[in-house]
């Protein structure tokens, strides 16, 4: 199986995938069908298969009550990750899930953080994951800083960004320096594309490799094994990625 036979959903899956290695708890929030195949994957191969905890899946998620349960189980340091977007990520790990624009006149408001600043201090490893890389979205400075992606020596804190995971790359965060580096550059893309459409300064090794393609074993368990799984969950994304049709998806939920 060539790299042309995978699907880039399916690289996404497999770099977040080994980004939760050795975690024992971890959440997904809704609306995050890549992020949810990555922890169930992780469950089909590890021995030592970490909870998944879906927010929009009653059936799969060990807290019965609601987001309340969430933030607890965040403060006990029960969980160890958890995933991140935003209508904007800059350079320091801050993200905006507020306004674009002044706040008192803003030219688009959105839902709002809903708890997001304290998840990014409790858990552990946030993987920050934004589906569309554009200086748009990733910004030298975020508009309105809904969590911060560092805080002072002084304050208490577990928690942050350790990665983000766009459909060209994966960046990894160094705390100490609140800063981005390149990782490795998806199949299909390049560094000099990477750059031309990030708005914030990251690091850049003098190599940067590809991002590995999944293997074929993981990759067939994927496909045979966690798609089904997804696909009551996801039934629109299992159908463009997979080709499960939405009403088989519908039927075996």
């Amino acid at each position: 199986m060539g790299t042309a036979d995978v699907k880039p959903e399916e690289v996404l899956i497999d770099v977040v995938l080994r980004l939760l290695a050795g975690a024992k708890q971890v959440a997904v929030g809704a609306n995050s069908p890549i992020p949810a195949a990555a922890a169930f994957l992780a469950q089909h191969l590890s021995p030592e298969a970490p909870n998944v905890s879906l927010q929009q899946s009653p059936e799969h998620n060990l807290w019965t009550d609601g987001g309340r349960e969430l933030f607890d189980s965040a403060g006990q340091g029960r969980i160890d990750v958890f995933f991140f977007s935003g209508a904007q990520i800059d350079g320091s790990g801050n993200i905006n899930l507020n306004v674009i624009g002044d706040y008192a006149h803003p030219r688009a408001r959105f839902p709002g953080a809903y708890g997001s600043a304290y998840l990014y201090f409790m858990v552990p490893r946030i993987i920050l994951f934004r589906l569309e890389h554009s200086r748009r979205t990733l910004v030298e400075r975020v508009d309105f800083i809904s969590a911060p992606g560092t805080s002072p020596p002084n304050v208490f804190r577990r928690g942050g960004p350790v990665a983000l995971v766009t459909p060209l790359c994966h960046f990894a965060f160094d705390k100490a320096r609140a800063r981005f580096r390149l990782e490795s550059v998806h199949p299909g893309h390049s560094v000099e594309e990477v750059l031309d459409n990030t708005g914030f300064v990251f690091d850049l090794p003098e190599s940067v490799p590809p991002t590995p393609a999944p293997p074929p074993d993981r990759l067939a368990l994927l496909r045979e094994r966690v798609a089904p799984q997804l696909a009551a969950i996801y039934p629109k994304f299992t159908e463009r990625v997979f080709g499960i049709p939405v009403a088989v998806a519908r039927a075996s939920s």
